[in-house]
Parts: structure tokens; sequence; C-alpha cells
């Protein structure tokens, strides 16, 4: 039974010889959730992702911590060594705790990593976290689904393997398929992707969102049009790690900007979608 968490729940173990590929969620260290948080207080070794807020890493004192972050443009591991790295630490019969960003399975390369380690013989434990492209967003005030805007959201990827557009993504199915688009890793191609939707049908006068740094003291929150959103990112001094959302649910953070009504501020707009009659409704 592992102490520091409450007792009435048989806590699993972090075996020697175990990895556990963990989800840090978006930022936040009250975002955790307890399996992350026991997988923290056992491990002898962490290997944590860039986008893991420093914070985390102090609920493992005991651990060894060894960066793995794979940034865009930056120097950065090679995957195939960070996938080995995980299984040599886990044969010499440590602990191992992956720590990455938001959901390991969400664009996070956790199934890769969980394949090598089993095509290894390694046993693991996969715990979900709260990803950025939900999380992140609703600390923005934003929430990916609202009954009077969208039916759908479609989560969406801005760079492949080789760091372009992923080119077999159709931009204009994209465009069509869902009342609410949300990117991840989108800063660098950002007038392809807008160009892309653009040219698929979606209105050029769309509200749209980014959100850098979200969920933690940085975040900074740009609201924008998608004709415009090149520009105005520019303009701003934007730089990743950012979502982007695009669709007319970023209107309702003129009302549930909950960080800012925290600080005393009112809202902008108590009903920015003209919809109260619908919303109000059971």
């Amino acid at each position: 039974m592992v102490t520091h968490l409450p007792p009435a729940h048989d806590w699993p173990a972090l075996e020697p010889g175990w990895v556990w590929l963990c989800g840090a969620g978006p930022g936040d260290p009250g975002l955790l959730t307890l399996h992350a948080l026991n997988a923290l207080r056992q491990a002898d070794v962490v290997i944590y992702d860039a986008l893991v807020e420093p914070a985390i890493l102090d609920w493992a004192p005991q651990a060894e911590r060894i960066h793995a972050g794979k940034r865009g443009g930056k120097p950065s591991p090679r995957q195939r060594d960070i996938s080995l790295r995980l299984v040599e630490l886990a044969r010499a019969g440590k602990r191992v705790l992956r720590l990455k960003g938001g959901d390991p399975f969400v664009f996070g390369r956790g199934g890769e990593e969980a394949q090598t380690l089993i095509s290894h013989g390694i046993p693991v434990r996969i715990v979900p976290g709260i990803t950025a492209g939900i999380g992140g967003l609703a600390y923005a005030g934003i929430p990916v689904t609202h009954r009077d805007t969208n039916q759908s959201v479609t989560f969406v990827t801005g760079h492949d393997q080789t760091g372009e557009t992923p080119g077999s993504l159709d931009w204009g199915a994209i465009a069509r398929a869902s009342g609410t688009i949300v990117i991840y890793m989108g800063m660098k191609h950002l007038a392809r992707i807008t160009a892309g939707l653009i040219e698929g049908g979606r209105d050029p006068g769309e509200p749209c969102a980014v959100v850098t740094d979200a969920a933690t003291p940085r975040q900074r929150v740009l609201e924008t049009r998608l004709g415009r959103m090149v520009d105005d990112v520019a303009e701003s001094g934007l730089e990743p790690p950012a979502i982007l959302c695009i669709g007319r649910v970023t209107l309702l953070r003129q009302v549930l900007d909950w960080q800012a009504l925290a600080a005393g501020a009112a809202p902008r707009d108590l009903d920015p979608l003209g919809r109260r009659s619908a919303s109000e409704s059971a």
C-alpha cells in the first residue's frame, strides 16, 4: 500500500523492471491523475518530455531525472534512442516512469514507445492524462463542444514525423467534417493550415483562438479570425507550444474566461452566441 494516497484504494505498485507511460496533463500540476502521482512517488527514474511542467517533477525527489524532450526546430533526441533507453533502464531493474505532456496516446508517441517496450519483453502500464486540446482550452475558457455550436470535434496534428504538414491530411474534408477543429503543433505551418481550411470551405471570418503555454502561469490567449490568424499571431509574438481552435465555440471565451472572472473582471458578453433561449433549454 502506498501511504501518500488515500488508503481506501488498492493503489498499484511500480515494480522494478516495469515502465509506466503516464500523461502529465497540459501544465498545471493539479491536473495530474492520482495514478500519475502514485508513479512519481515510486519511480527510480523519470524520463520526461519538454512540455512537462517542471514543478511536477518535484513530486519525485527520490528519482533520477532524464530530459528527453522533442521540440520542433530544436536539437532533440531521436525517438528510437528514447525508446531503447527505456528498455535499457527497465532491464537494469529500475522502476521507470516515462512522463509525457498531455496524454501519451494523443500525438505523444506513447503508442510507439509502448510497442517498442513490449516487443523487447518489458512490462508496461499506460496512465492516461488530460490532453491539451481539451484541458488547455478549458483553462482558456473554451469548451471544445457546446450544444449551440457543434456536435463534433476534430483533433489534428500540424506536423508529421518529418516536421512537415502531414501530406495525408485532406484539409477540405477536415474543413467540412467538423464544427470545431483543434490543431496541435500547428504554429510552424500556420499559413499552410489556414489556407488549406479556407480553400476547403471554412469562412475566413470564422472565430478562432490560439492558446500558448496552456494551463501554466505563462498562458496567453489570442482571439482572432481564421483569415487573420497568421498576421495576428505574427503581430502578437506568440510562440509554441500552442493549441489552435477553429470554430464558433471560441466565442464562448467572452463569457467563460473563468480565470479573468476570478481576478475580478466582468464577462465581456453573457450571450456571445446570441442563443440564450436555446442554451437554457432542457
